[in-house]
């Protein structure tokens, strides 16, 4: 009985998420070079600190 009604609330998320979907598209303020550079900058940033930090040699 509970896997049906899961089922109904499901299906139900489905309709509401439905046409949110549909509109698509990106939003025009993301720029995926934007992005990519400070995820890179991030991980540069990270991999500088943990030399700094391993010390041990």
């Amino acid at each position: 009985m509970t896997q049906i009604n899961a089922l109904t609330a499901d299906s139900s998320v489905t309709e509401a998420l439905l046409p949110l979907a549909s509109e698509g598209g990106a939003h025009d303020s993301l720029n995926a070079y934007a992005i990519g550079g400070g995820a890179l900058a991030g991980l540069l940033l990270l991999l500088w600190i943990t030399t700094r930090l391993n010390r041990d040699r």
